[in-house]
């Protein structure tokens, strides 16, 4: 099976003397530094904690390590940004000086810290909100001109699964994608990359299908991440948690890059390397 000619062309992004490829699918490990997070909240006990789960997921094949200081599990309540900065200033800090080569991610909706963090040596701006939650992180990111994660959320973190609604999800996160790209372009700001936003007000239904409308996302001619790991969709279709959603989360990851998914956003780095092993050999053999 050979399916090469569906594929969209690859896109490279450079910045600070770095180039992000995505000529084959990249995983992105999960680095939370949250006391609250829905899976792996309050893991460190210090930073050596910190850097060694860093490490590991770096040799197991994370290109890209996603840190993130403020909780967005559905129903949390944001913390202040002087707060976020405490909890964030020193791993990343850490993690740039130990790992240089790694790829830092920073999962924040908020222009500032984006700002403070690129100054320690982040790379890729990653916001849930999509630029809703702070007016001034378009221009932010434009200015850094760093790799910038467009994510489609409905409402907030604290109100985004009170009864979600769509007539047409995957329409309206593609219009939703479409003018953000456009006010962004107007900034001369290109290196974008999409995610639906699995979870972050979508109800079950909702999640599915935008899994199965995946393609209709990199059809817009920009990376797609996907962001499944161990998630509720998973948990409430099986009848698992968090702890034992490994294998389903390996099953959806493995549909999202069917469907031509070029991030996985994942808590366990070897099954998603797996994953796009098996994906890739499938694909193209």
């Amino acid at each position: 099976m050979n399916t090469k000619s569906k594929e969209i062309i690859p896109i490279e992004y450079s910045f600070k003397g770095k180039t992000l490829t995505f000529n084959k699918p990249l995983v992105m490990g999960i680095v939370n530094i949250t006391p609250d997070s829905f899976y792996d909240g309050n893991k460190y006990a210090d930073i050596s904690d910190l850097l060694r789960d860093t490490e590991e997921k770096i040799k197991q094949g994370a290109a890209i390590i996603d840190l993130g200081a403020a909780s967005s599990r559905p129903g949390s309540s944001a913390i202040s940004e002087d707060e976020e900065w405490k909890r964030l200033e020193l791993p990343l800090k850490e993690i740039r000086k130990t790992f240089p080569h790694v790829f830092i991610s920073i999962d924040t909706y908020r222009s500032k810290i984006a700002e403070r963090a690129a100054e320690l040596g982040a790379d890729i701006i990653n916001d849930i909100s999509g630029g809703k939650m702070d007016a001034s992180m378009f221009d932010t990111v434009a200015k850094l001109d760093l790799p910038y994660i467009l994510m489609h959320m409905q409402g907030t973190p604290a109100t985004m699964q009170q009864q979600p609604h769509y007539t047409h999800v995957v329409k309206e996160v593609a219009d939703y994608f479409s003018v953000a790209i456009s006010t962004l372009k107007k900034k001369n700001f290109h290196k974008i990359i999409l995610d639906p936003g699995f979870g972050f007000g979508k109800d079950l239904n909702h999640n599915y299908d935008l899994l199965a409308g995946l393609s209709k996302f990199s059809e817009m001619g920009y990376p797609v991440l996907a962001g499944l790991s161990r998630k509720s969709m998973i948990n409430k279709v099986i009848g698992t948690n968090p702890v034992s959603a490994l294998n389903g989360t390996s099953v959806l990851n493995s549909i999202a890059l069917l469907n031509g998914a070029k991030i996985l956003r994942v808590h366990d780095v070897v099954e998603a390397k797996q994953a796009i092993e098996l994906v890739s050999y499938y694909k193209n053999h």
